[in-house]
């Protein structure tokens, strides 16, 4: 396991002259990192702990930086799921991870699937199935955008890597559109049928209004 980590940071230092994810810079309106409740994230055989969330909680400018890493810890699966403070309309995803045998590669993504374990995960048909690079650059991965509209959490299992025992990812982001939702408690208003005793009598109005009926008028 120890080998897995070293080696993966290694070779980040070797790559960082070549980086190309600038090419893939994200516009900021469409990057969602404001828009996720990092406090939230739950990652399962993660290594160290809540290193899950500190990946996702990197910045756009902090992608190359060699830590916090992200490990996984009895094998090379990783269960990760990511809440939105609102709902959002994926795109894409970004990661980095390296070009070695750790780097995760079968990606299977459930939308609004909370309290997944591996078990399920494994069972249970996902949302999209992608395939990421062995690759040390940020790639950017785009989803199926009519299956992930109306996304309040995404969970991501990386099933499977390159060949390593334990499987090592740098960053994670997303991209997408996001509407915020109301926390406020909405009020009903609604009318219902007038009840005479809801309501203080006017002196004179009763007994005009029931004159005014004898009379026809």
């Amino acid at each position: 396991m120890s080998h897995s980590h070293d080696h993966n940071h290694d070779h980040h230092s070797a790559n960082d002259p070549h980086d190309h994810s600038s090419d893939i810079q994200p516009a900021l309106q469409t990057l969602l990192w404001q828009q996720i409740e990092f406090e939230k994230i739950l990652t399962l055989n993660e290594r160290p702990r809540d290193a899950g969330a500190r990946i996702v909680e990197k910045t756009w400018p902090q992608r190359l930086d060699p830590s916090p890493m992200l490990s996984s810890d009895a094998d090379e699966q990783l269960l990760m799921t990511v809440p939105f403070a609102g709902s959002v309309k994926l795109h894409s995803l970004l990661v980095r991870s390296s070009d070695s045998g750790a780097a995760p590669k079968t990606l299977k993504l459930f939308a609004n699937r909370d309290g997944l374990d591996f078990d399920a995960a494994g069972a249970l048909a996902p949302t999209q199935v992608l395939t990421l690079a062995r690759t040390g650059d940020v790639q950017e991965v785009p989803v199926k955008r009519a299956l992930f509209g109306g996304v309040y959490s995404l969970t991501l299992f990386f099933e499977d890597n390159y060949g390593e025992e334990v499987t090592g990812i740098y960053y994670l982001g997303f991209k997408g559109d996001f509407t915020r939702l109301s926390r406020e408690p909405v009020e009903v208003l609604y009318e219902k049928a007038a009840n005479p005793r809801d309501h203080a009598p006017i002196v004179g109005i009763g007994d005009m209004a029931a004159s005014g009926a004898r009379r026809g008028m």
